[in-house]
């Protein structure tokens, strides 16, 4: 004689907080209305890290400082070759050591020093790009982190701001392959 077969117990979740391993051959109960069915597989990895408009407004916070940074890096090429090539500093309001005239804006000879006083132009240049590149360099890892790209891709943006004319370039190939990738996903971005 045979005994008779039993029907294996569905598992049941505890209430208390206690982790239980379930036998391999055992399915969890989807439960009622309102519950979520635990997820046992690991979940794919979005794709971007943001929706579509958190993407597009942090490339348009790049695309202006790529274009503030590079413009200020090309000032700033024009007064290192006028300071340490010619020997120059631009400098406004300033007065002229000989005639006494002011000078609205004016070329200081940095051996002479033919004006006194004044807004040394040059320097500000080099401070404003210099703090610049900082703002420029935030907006870099926006971008990077919201596309979720390599990390050499993100040294490449970074150069942009400290090689003359590259932020120009890398600005409108960053901003041509972020919106063609949201084209072609273009439920990648949604989130909500």
């Amino acid at each position: 004689m045979t005994e008779p077969t039993q029907p294996t117990p569905s598992p049941k979740e505890r209430t208390d907080g206690v982790r239980v391993s379930l036998p391999q051959d055992a399915r969890p109960a989807t439960g009622g209305p309102g519950r979520v069915p635990r997820r046992t597989a690991l979940q794919p990895r979005r794709r971007f890290g943001g929706t579509e408009a958190q993407i597009r407004g942090a490339l348009t916070f790049y695309m202006v400082c790529a274009w503030i940074s590079g413009t200020f890096l090309l000032l700033l090429v024009a007064e290192m070759i006028t300071r340490y090539g010619l020997g120059y500093d631009l400098i406004a309001g300033g007065t002229d050591k000989l005639t006494g005239q002011t000078v609205a804006l004016g070329w200081q000879d940095l051996e002479l020093e033919n004006l006194a006083g004044g807004v040394n132009i040059s320097t500000w240049i080099l401070i404003v790009h210099g703090w610049f590149y900082v703002v420029y360099l935030v907006s870099c890892f926006r971008v990077w982190t919201l596309m979720r790209w390599p990390f050499p891709q993100l040294v490449v943006m970074a150069l942009g701001g400290v090689v003359p004319f590259l932020s120009f370039v890398v600005e409108r190939k960053i901003h041509a392959s972020t919106t063609a990738e949201l084209r072609a996903n273009p439920k990648a971005a949604k989130r909500y």
